[in-house]
């Protein structure tokens, strides 16, 4: 169903080509929408046209056209003048409404398939089926990228994402939550990843939203079939929840760059407190000071060297092997060794991500 003011526009700018104006109607009679400055009340003979086998006919010295939607009564038009010419004029401005209402429809046809596809509510022959009926291509590679802003978004950020991205056709913006558009993008020959993140920081930068520390963009892999593409708004997603987790500077997340982030995502809460509990016993990494988490983050950034690590923090190489020395006192976990490292940073992650699930239980 078109707007009221769409129907208001169309019929306005009609009226400004021809200089006749028009009335839209519902088959109630009831107008919604005029060029008319005297409202005169025509709902008994619209009534009575809408009743009729007739597609056009002229009543009082208007011109009365019926609108169709797949062969079933959607509006009655009014041209005002009984000649020849508003005849003319009014099968014209009959046929443009036709088409707004074909192509309004096609649009939401579109939208509701991407919205079913992207949550996995299609069977895979009605995939394809609605994908040929709609004309949209099945085999070329897209991307899913998911804009997720600070505030319940309005209908001005919608319009700037389609309008960033020129009303590209081959291109989806949708919304399936009251925070979040989602971009289904189709990639051209030799776009991968590098273009994809450039793209993301593009629709920050070009939106004003990169100085806004709540709002992320994340995109999931690079797909090549339409039957896919649930499966990158799913990674998308998680990048989504993992990046705030364990990547929360980053204000553009992909996938692919999640490392172990997602597989600890996964891991159900009674078993990361267990693996807690086997590391540090009746210990926390929260239990730790200030300086001693600064030395871990800065010793696991320079890939476990000593030498640099020091440098970095403006210390003696000794203080930072006392500093070792006592925190494997205390975890019975030595960092400079590889597999105690990569223990203590997993368990680090897993605080991480257990700390983030009680806040949302909140």
């Amino acid at each position: 169903m078109i707007s009221n003011q769409i129907l208001q526009n169309t019929i306005e700018g009609l009226k400004g080509i021809t200089r006749i104006d028009f009335c839209v109607m519902d088959t109630d009679g009831k107008p919604l929408a005029s060029t008319m400055t005297e409202q005169e009340n025509y709902e008994e003979e619209g009534l009575a046209f809408v009743d009729s086998p007739a597609d056009s006919q002229v009543v009082r010295g208007y011109q009365f056209f019926k609108i169709f939607e797949e062969h079933q009564l959607e509006y009655v038009l009014l041209a005002n003048g009984g000649s020849d010419d508003v005849y003319m004029v009014g099968k014209i401005a009959a046929f443009q409404i036709q088409n707004l209402i074909v192509a309004y429809k096609e649009r939401f046809d579109k939208d509701s398939f991407i919205k079913n596809l992207l949550l996995d509510n299609l069977l895979l022959v009605d995939i394809y089926n609605r994908a040929k009926k709609l004309h949209i291509d099945a085999d070329v590679r897209r991307v899913v990228m998911i804009l997720e802003l600070q505030q319940e978004k309005d209908h001005s950020s919608m319009e700037s994402v389609k309008s960033f991205f020129g009303g590209k056709s081959k291109d989806f913006i949708t919304a399936v939550d009251e925070k979040s558009i989602i971009i289904v993008k189709e990639l051209e020959d030799g776009e991968g990843y590098a273009e994809m993140d450039k793209l993301a920081h593009a629709i920050l930068d070009t939106l004003g939203l990169n100085q806004n520390e709540e709002t992320h963009i994340a995109y999931g892999t690079i797909v090549n079939e339409l039957k896919e593409v649930s499966r990158s708004y799913k990674e998308a997603r998680m990048a989504l929840d993992v990046g705030k987790i364990f990547f929360g500077e980053k204000d553009v997340i992909a996938y692919s760059s999640l490392g172990i982030g997602r597989l600890i995502y996964q891991l159900p809460i009674p078993l990361c407190k267990m693996f807690i509990k086997e590391i540090f016993e009746n210990k926390s990494p929260d239990d730790f000071d200030e300086e001693t988490l600064v030395t871990i983050d800065k010793f696991f950034e320079n890939s476990l060297n000593v030498s640099e690590t020091s440098r970095q923090l403006y210390i003696h190489r000794n203080t930072l092997v006392y500093r070792l020395d006592k925190l494997q006192k205390s975890t019975g976990l030595d960092l400079r060794v590889f597999e105690d490292a990569i223990t203590f940073k997993i368990a680090l992650m897993v605080v991480r991500y257990m700390k983030y699930m009680e806040t949302l239980e909140y």
